[in-house]
C-alpha cells in the first residue's frame, strides 16, 4: 500500500498518508516518461479508499437509520486507518523526503504527511461544488508548515466533528456566489479562475507577499492556536498554486491542535454542523448579508473600518486622553506642539517663567541644537517630555504633572535627555515617526482606511465650516424651533445643509447617513456649532493678535453699551498701523465685555484683564480714545487717569465726533428761540407719524419725508431740518390738508397752530441758520469718523470749522433773512417779524441802569438767537478740543520740521522724546530725531499728511536711514481720533442679539460678532487651520 486516501466525493477534499514505499515511487514516477490518463486511473484505483460520504440529513426513521450506519462506518474507517500506520516502512526509502531529526522514534515510519485540499470532481455532475468552495492546499515539506491548524498523524488526536469547521452546504443551490470570502478551485486546472474571481494568489516570491496573513519564517513568531493564520512556506518552491492555500501539519503528533483548537473539521452528518455561537467560519447565502471586517472594498475612502474607533488627540499634553496604540501613532504623526517665537510665558507668583532658551541646547563649541522633546502645556504652564510621555511606563514630573521648577529647570533637563531611558525613547519615537512617514507600519493597511476617513471628516467640516461663515458674516440665526433635518423650522444653518447637500456629493453622503442612522456623528448640532463659531473666532483672534505685536505700538478704543438683556456691554477695538507693505491704519474689533460695574477703575481692571489674555503688552500702548462720559475722561479716577498712571506714553486724545456733538448740544441750549424751533420739529414729525393716514397726505406733498431726531445725535437732526429747509411751502400745504380732513379736534387745532409757525418769517430764519450751521458741522464729524483718520487732519478739520463759524458769525444773519424770505415767497406769506410787547423791569436799587430795549424784533431776533448759538458754537469748540490740540501740538514737529529753525527744531524734538519717555525706557533718540530731520530729503510735495510721509519712507525703504522718524511717524498715526468703531460695533450688537436671540450667551456672542465685525480678517483664515484647532481642542469620535 502506497498511501491512504480519506476523502468526500462531493465534498471536495481528501487526506492521503504517504508510506515510504509510496514517496519513493512517487520520485521515480517524476523520473519515468509521463503515462497516459487511463493508467494513472488505474494506478489510483488500486489505492485504498475510505470515503466519508456527506448526505443531506434525512428525517424520521430512515434519517436515524442512516445516521448510525454513518457512525459504524466511521469506526471502521478508523480501525483501518489505525491499522495501516502500524506496518512498517521499507528501512532506507525515503528518508529524505520527511527528515525527522527531533522526534525521530514518533516520526519512524512516516515520512511524509499531506494534506492535499483538491477538490475530488464527483462522477455524478449534480454533485459538482459551487465556485465557492474554498480549498486548502498543504505543501509536501512537513518542515515548512507552521501553525496552529495543523492535522495529526495519529487518527485518535483528530478533532470531533464539534469543533471548528468550514461549513459546506449539501445542495450547490445553497452555495454562496464568489462575493463571498471563500476560494473556489475546480478540481482540473484547465478550469482555473481568472483573476476576477475570489481567489487568494499567493506569489512566487515571498517578499511579494503582503499583509497580516503573512506567516514568518521563524517560528517563534508565529501567531498562536487561537489565531486562523494562512501559512505561506518561506521555500518559493514550496509554495502552491494560486488556487491553492496551506494548512501545517506538524512532525510531532504531540503538537497537534486538541479539539478547542481552530483545526477544520467537517463532520459527515449536517446535523453535526456547528452552531453559529461556536467558532466556525459561517458563510451566509446572501453576499449582501457578509458585512465584516475581513470584507476590504476596492476603494480605501469606502472603507469606515477600524477608522471610526480613532480619535482626533488635544495638541496640549495635559489632555492627553489614556495613551493607546491608536493614540500613540496620532501623536507620532503630528508631532510635538512647539509655540511661536513671539510667544510670552506666563510669571510665576516669585516672578519666574519659563523661556525659549529651555527649548535649546548649548553644546560646547558654541552651536545649538532644538530640544524637538520639549513640550510647553498652557493649561498648567509647565514643560513635558514629548517621547517619554508617550512610551515610559514610570511616573515622574516630565511625564505626569510637568515641570515648571524654572529655578533648576536647566539642570533637570540636561540630566533628563543624558539619561538612557531618554535615549531608549526618543529612539522608539523616530523609528516609529519614520515608519509612519515611508509607510512600512505593519498596519499600513489600515493607516490608508484611517487617512481616507480623516479626509471625508475634513471635507464635511470644511462645507460646515463655510456655512457657519457665511452665516455670521450676515448676521443671520443659525438654529428653529428644531435640530432635525428635513423639518420646516430647523433653522437656517441645516436648511442651508439641507440645500448644499443637493448639489455637493460630500455633504450628499453625510446627510443620507445621519438620516439612515450608520452614523452617530453628524456635526450638526448646537455645541458643535459653538465650538466651530469659537474656533472661527479664535483664529481671527490670533491674526489679529498677531498684526498687533508685528506692529509694535497700538492704542486702545472702549466704548459702553445696554443690549436687549439689559447686559453693559464693553467695546474693545485696538488700532495699529501695518508697515508690511503699504502703511495701512486698522482698526480691530477684539469682542464685547460684560460690565458689572461702571466705574473708572472697575472698567480699567476689565480692559488690563483683556489685554493680559489676549497676550498683548499695555507698555506698548501709545493712546486711548473714549467718550466724554466722567467715569471714562475724569482726570483722577477716570478710565484714561488710571491707565496713565500704569503707562504714562499711553495718551488721552477724546472722542472728536462726541466731542462735535456737545459743541452742537452747547449752542442748542444757549438760546430759548433755539430749543423752541427743534420743539416744532419734533411736534412735526408726531403729528404725521401718529397716523397712517396723515403720513399718506404728507407723502403725497414731500419727497423728502420728515426725520426723528436723536437726544445725542445731534447729527441726525440735519436730517430732520433738511426736509424743512427745501420744502418748507409742501409741508405747510400738507398741515393745512390734514386741518381740513381731521375729525378729531386737537388735531385740527395743532395742524392750525403747526401751519402758522411753519409759515412765519421767524421759523423760516431759524430754519435756514441751523441748516447752515449744521451742514459745516455734519461735513467734519463724518470725516472725522474715518478710520484712516490722523491727529493732524482732525485737528486742521477742526481750525477750518473755527474760522467758517467765526466768518459767518459776521454775514450769516444777513443771509439767512434772504434765504429766509425766499421761502415766505414761495408759501405767498409776508416776510414781517411780529413785534411783541416790550416788558418792562422794575429797579431793585438806584445805583442800576436801565436795560438797554431792543425795540426792533428783527434785531432781537439776531442778538438773542443768532449771535447766542454761533457764539456758543466757536467757544465750545475753542474748550472742547483744547486737549486734542495738545497732543498734536507734541506731534507737530513731524510735519513741520521743514520749516522751523534749527533750535525751535532740537527744543521740540525734545519734548516729544520727552513725551514717549517713562521708566528709563524711551520710543526716540532726541539727538538723533533733530539730526535725522536736519537731513531729511526733499519732500514730494508739501503740506503732507503724517501717514503720507510713513508711506513716502516705505516706499523709498528709507527706514533704515531715518530710523526714528520711522518711529516716530508710527506712534502719531497710531494715536486715535474717534471711537467710532466701538458705535459701529454696537449696531453689529443690535442685529445679532435681538428680541428673538436675547438669551445668547457671551462667547456666541462674542464669536458671531468677531466674525461679523473683522469679515475681511474672517476671509483671511484658512479652513484646515480651522479644522486643525477644532481637532485638537479635545478629544474627536473620529481623526480629524
Amino acid at each position: 500500500m502506497g498511501a491512504v486516501t480519506v476523502s468526500d466525493e462531493r465534498g471536495g477534499w481528501s487526506l492521503i498518508i504517504r508510506h515510504p514505499q509510496a514517496v519513493a515511487h512517487s520520485q521515480s514516477d517524476a523520473a519515468a516518461p509521463a503515462e497516459s490518463v487511463g493508467d494513472r486511473n488505474d494506478r489510483n484505483s488500486k489505492r485504498q479508499n475510505i470515503s466519508i460520504m456527506k448526505r443531506s440529513k434525512p428525517s424520521g426513521a430512515t434519517g436515524r437509520k442512516r445516521k448510525k450506519e454513518q457512525e459504524e462506518s466511521k469506526v471502521k474507517d478508523r480501525a483501518a486507518l489505525e491499522k495501516y500506520l502500524k506496518k512498517p516502512p521499507v528501512a532506507g526509502e525515503g528518508t529524505s523526503d520527511f527528515p525527522c531529526t527531533s522526534h525521530s522514534e514518533e516520526c519512524e515510519g512516516i515520512t511524509s504527511i499531506v494534506c492535499e485540499s483538491t477538490i475530488a470532481a464527483p462522477s455524478d455532475p449534480a454533485y459538482y461544488p459551487g465556485p465557492s468552495e474554498s480549498t486548502i492546499a498543504v505543501p509536501s515539506d512537513p518542515a515548512d508548515c507552521p501553525g496552529p491548524s495543523a492535522v495529526p498523524s495519529d487518527p485518535a488526536d483528530c478533532p470531533g466533528p464539534s469543533e471548528s469547521t468550514i461549513a459546506v452546504p449539501s445542495d450547490p443551490a445553497d452555495c454562496p456566489g464568489p462575493s463571498e470570502s471563500t476560494i473556489a478551485v475546480p478540481s482540473d486546472p484547465a478550469d482555473y479562475p481568472g483573476p476576477s474571481e475570489s481567489t487568494i494568489a499567493v506569489p512566487s516570491d515571498p517578499a511579494d507577499c503582503p499583509g497580516p496573513s503573512a506567516v514568518p519564517s521563524d517560528p517563534a513568531d508565529c501567531p498562536g492556536p487561537s489565531e486562523s493564520t494562512i501559512a505561506v512556506p518561506s521555500d518559493p518552491a514550496d509554495c502552491p498554486g494560486p488556487s491553492e492555500s496551506t494548512i501545517a501539519v506538524p512532525s510531532d503528533p504531540a503538537d497537534c491542535p486538541g479539539p478547542s483548537e481552530s483545526t477544520f473539521a467537517v463532520p459527515s452528518d449536517p446535523a453535526d454542523y456547528p452552531g453559529p455561537s461556536e467558532s466556525t467560519i459561517a458563510v451566509p447565502s446572501d453576499p449582501a448579508d457578509c458585512p465584516g471586517p475581513s470584507a476590504v472594498p476596492s476603494d480605501p475612502a469606502d472603507c469606515p473600518g477600524p477608522s471610526e474607533s480613532t480619535i482626533a488627540v488635544p495638541s496640549d499634553p495635559a489632555d492627553w486622553p489614556a495613551l493607546s496604540d491608536t493614540v500613540r501613532m496620532e501623536l507620532v504623526r503630528r508631532g510635538p506642539y512647539h509655540l511661536k517665537s513671539d510667544f510670552t510665558f506666563p510669571k510665576k507668583e516669585g516672578g519666574r517663567s519659563c523661556h525659549h532658551h529651555y527649548f535649546y541646547r548649548r553644546l560646547v563649541n558654541g552651536e545649538t541644537i532644538k530640544r524637538s522633546w520639549v513640550v510647553y502645556s498652557k493649561k498648567n504652564k509647565s514643560i513635558y517630555c514629548f517621547c517619554c510621555k508617550l512610551f515610559s511606563q514610570k511616573e515622574y514630573q516630565l511625564i505626569s504633572s510637568g515641570l515648571n521648577d524654572w529655578k533648576n529647570c536647566t539642570d533637570k533637563l540636561k540630566t533628563h535627555e543624558n539619561s538612557p531611558e531618554h535615549s531608549r525613547h526618543m529612539t522608539l519615537w523616530k523609528e516609529l515617526e519614520t515608519r509612519l512617514e515611508k509607510g512600512l507600519t505593519i498596519d499600513k493597511v489600515e493607516m490608508a482606511l484611517m487617512e481616507a476617513e480623516k479626509r471625508k471628516w475634513r471635507e464635511v467640516l470644511t462645507r460646515l465650516v463655510a456655512i457657519i461663515q457665511s452665516l455670521a458674516e450676515r448676521n443671520i440665526a443659525f438654529r428653529g424651533t428644531t435640530e432635525t433635518l428635513n423639518q420646516p423650522n430647523n433653522g437656517n444653518f441645516l436648511k442651508e445643509v439641507e440645500l448644499m447637500a443637493k448639489f455637493d456629493p460630500v455633504l450628499k453622503q453625510h446627510v443620507a447617513e445621519v438620516q439612515r442612522g450608520t452614523t452617530n456623528i453628524s456635526y450638526l448640532g448646537k455645541r458643535i456649532q459653538n465650538e466651530l463659531i469659537d474656533c472661527i473666532s479664535g483664529k481671527i483672534g490670533d491674526h489679529m493678535v498677531k498684526e498687533i505685536k508685528q506692529s509694535k505700538y497700538f492704542s486702545i478704543i472702549l466704548d459702553c453699551t445696554p443690549d436687549l438683556s439689559h447686559t453693559e456691554q464693553l467695546s474693545v477695538i485696538i488700532r495699529l498701523v501695518t508697515t508690511q507693505d503699504t502703511p495701512q491704519i486698522k482698526e480691530h474689533f477684539m469682542g464685547f465685555l460684560e460690565v458689572e460695574q461702571s466705574t473708572g477703575e472697575s472698567l480699567s481692571t476689565l480692559i488690563l484683564k483683556r489685554l493680559e489674555q489676549l497676550d498683548i503688552p499695555f507698555e506698548d500702548c501709545r493712546g486711548q480714545s473714549y467718550d466724554n462720559g466722567a467715569n471714562m475722561k475724569g482726570k483722577r479716577k477716570g478710565v484714561q487717569a488710571r491707565l496713565v498712571q500704569i503707562n504714562p506714553r499711553a495718551l488721552f486724545v477724546p472722542c472728536g465726533a462726541h466731542t462735535l456733538n456737545l459743541v452742537v448740544a452747547d449752542a442748542a441750549k444757549s438760546s430759548a428761540e433755539a430749543t423752541s424751533y427743534f420743539g416744532y420739529l419734533q411736534k412735526l414729525f408726531t403729528l404725521f407719524s401718529a397716523s397712517t393716514q396723515r403720513w399718506s397726505i404728507l407723502k403725497s406733498h414731500v419727497n423728502i419725508t420728515l426725520k426723528s431726531w436723536s437726544d445725542t445725535r445731534w447729527e441726525s437732526r440735519m436730517n430732520s431740518i433738511e426736509a424743512v429747509r427745501y420744502q418748507a411751502a409742501e409741508v405747510r400745504d400738507a398741515l393745512l390738508e390734514v386741518r381740513d380732513k381731521a375729525t378729531d379736534g386737537v388735531v385740527k387745532i395743532e395742524a392750525q397752530s403747526l401751519a402758522e409757525e411753519v409759515g412765519s418769517y421767524r421759523f423760516a430764519i431759524c430754519t435756514v441758520v441751523w441748516y447752515d450751521i449744521l451742514t459745516n458741522i455734519k461735513h467734519v464729524s463724518k470725516m472725522l469718523q474715518s478710520v484712516s483718520m490722523q491727529l493732524d487732519i482732525a485737528v486742521d478739520l477742526l481750525r477750518k470749522t473755527e474760522v467758517s463759524l467765526v466768518s459767518y458769525r459776521g454775514n450769516g444773519f444777513a443771509s439767512a433773512q434772504a434765504s429766509a424770505k425766499d421761502i415766505c415767497g414761495q408759501m405767498n406769506v409776508e416776510a414781517v417779524l411780529k413785534q411783541k410787547r416790550l416788558r418792562s423791569t422794575k429797579r431793585q436799587f438806584s445805583y442800576e441802569s436801565q436795560e438797554e430795549q431792543v425795540s426792533d424784533a428783527l434785531k432781537k431776533l439776531e442778538v438773542s438767537f443768532f449771535n447766542m448759538v454761533v457764539d456758543v458754537s466757536i467757544a465750545s469748540l475753542q474748550e472742547r478740543f483744547k486737549t486734542l490740540g495738545e497732543v498734536e501740538k507734541k506731534f507737530g514737529v513731524l510735519l513741520n520740521f521743514p520749516d522751523l529753525p534749527k533750535e525751535d527744531l532740537t527744543k521740540q524734538c525734545e519734548t516729544l522724546s520727552n513725551t514717549l519717555s517713562w521708566g528709563g525706557q524711551s520710543d526716540l533718540d532726541k539727538r538723533e530725531l533733530a539730526l535725522e530731520m536736519q537731513n531729511f530729503p526733499a519732500l514730494p510735495k508739501a503740506n503732507m499728511t503724517t501717514l503720507e510721509l510713513l508711506t513716502f519712507l516705505q516706499e523709498k525703504k528709507m527706514n533704515e536711514v531715518y530710523p526714528n522718524m520711522w518711529v516716530a511717524l508710527r506712534i502719531a498715526v497710531t494715536i486715535p481720533v474717534t471711537v467710532a468703531a466701538g458705535e459701529r460695533s454696537f449696531s453689529k450688537l443690535k442685529l445679532i442679539k435681538t428680541y428673538l436671540r436675547s438669551s445668547m450667551a457671551q462667547e456666541r456672542l462674542n464669536g458671531l460678532a468677531l466674525i461679523s465685525i473683522n469679515r475681511k480678517v474672517s476671509g483671511q483664515i484658512s479652513f484646515d487651520d480651522t479644522i486643525n484647532e477644532f481637532a485638537a481642542r479635545k478629544s474627536r469620535r473620529v481623526r480629524l
